[in-house]
């Protein structure tokens, strides 16, 4: 999605992938074949581009301080990954920059977890400090017999991990904000997220909350991406409580699965703005085209093709934009596409965006 917004302002993509046939090979012009953690492959793709950005936060970023030695310009910058991709450093960046966050504790041993479990309460969280996404990485303990499970599940005695204490939340915000080099930034609506299986499931936009709780969710996400100087789009996700109150939960240093809806949603997409972020040129307008949006994520069902059964039905169904991911296989839980739906209110779009899905089946089913 990233190639394809950057194909249509005139640039030329080159792709570093581990495999020739990733899904984004369609929207390149070169693509090098090789692991993201070799320095030496990084290289490669630094001599093929102007400007280097990614799609995810694990690259390593010494790594990408190495290439910034050697001339090239990455966005967003090594030292903003550095402090997004380590899940502990991140907290403690937004806490000192006196953002709202859940409380939070580092974890040395095994030793400190039924101390934490004492002063947290039940549950709490254990989450790894580096490489997590769609829950994967974090374990709600529920009780001190969980602990060893817990601490075994993330691996505790070779990953970094920190706990956090549970937060009541009734809701969950997310907001994408692309911000350019020179600190001009663009920020989209807020969105409430729905979860299934700690994997985003529906977007509904805008959030369906008071204009109060909107604009404070708005401000502490412009605030939290310049805490890091960040360049690019960015992702800011948060709980909003039974009070009203709102905490930030995570940020992603990237495009993310609750800005999709913008491609068709708004008049410049998050994509779209990524690129004339790092590229150095003005933003577009976040814009929404119209009164209400919903996105809802097509996940595999199981092994099996990257093709879907129900295409034609999906098609069928008027006013809904299918987004097929061009993925060889399927596999539980797995993100293969996404379906957006426009309209007069947020219920008739998710309505629509819900039909289509529906519709839609991977894997063996």
């Amino acid at each position: 999605m990233l190639g394809t917004a950057a194909i249509r302002l005139g640039c030329r993509v080159a792709i570093l992938s581990d495999s020739a046939d990733c899904p984004a090979k369609g929207s390149c012009s070169e693509l090098l074949v090789g692991s993201s953690a070799s320095l030496d492959s990084l290289k490669k793709l630094a001599g093929s581009v102007d400007v280097l950005t990614l799609e995810n936060e694990f690259v390593d970023s010494e790594l990408l301080r190495a290439l910034e030695g050697e001339g090239t310009l990455v966005f967003p910058t090594a030292q903003s990954i550095a402090l997004v991709q380590d899940k502990l450093l991140q907290k403690r960046v937004l806490a000192e920059h006196s953002l709202p966050v859940p409380e939070f504790e580092p974890l040395d041993d095994f030793s400190a977890m039924k101390e934490i479990g004492q002063r947290f309460g039940y549950p709490f969280l254990l989450k790894k400090r580096r490489n997590g996404y769609d829950g994967k990485g974090n374990f709600t303990v529920r009780s001190q017999e969980d602990i060893s499970k817990a601490w075994k599940a993330l691996n505790g005695d070779q990953n970094g991990l920190y706990a956090e204490r549970f937060f009541p939340f009734n809701s969950e915000l997310a907001i994408m904000i692309s911000r350019s080099k020179e600190g001009t930034e663009v920020a989209y609506p807020v969105v409430e997220t729905i979860q299934k299986e700690h994997i985003c499931h529906i977007v509904k936009a805008p959030a369906q909350f008071p204009r109060s709780i909107l604009e404070e969710a708005t401000s502490l996400a412009r605030q939290a991406v310049r805490a890091f100087n960040g360049i690019g789009s960015f992702g800011v996700e948060m709980f909003l409580g039974p009070e009203g109150n709102i905490v930030i939960n995570e940020m992603a240093p990237r495009v993310h699965n609750s800005g999709h809806y913008t491609i068709e949603a708004c008049e410049c997409s998050q994509f779209e703005n990524h690129i004339r972020a790092v590229l150095g040129w003005p933003l577009g307008s976040s814009a929404m085209l119209a009164e209400g949006a919903a996105m809802v994520n097509l996940l595999g069902a199981g092994d099996g093709t990257g093709w879907p059964q129900g295409i034609e039905k999906a098609l069928g169904i008027p006013g809904a934009f299918v987004h097929l991911y061009g993925k060889e296989k399927s596999s539980v839980a797995r993100k293969m596409g996404h379906v957006t739906a426009l309209g007069s209110n947020v219920g008739k779009a998710l309505q629509k965006a819900e039909r289509a899905a529906n519709a839609l089946q991977f894997g063996n089913v």
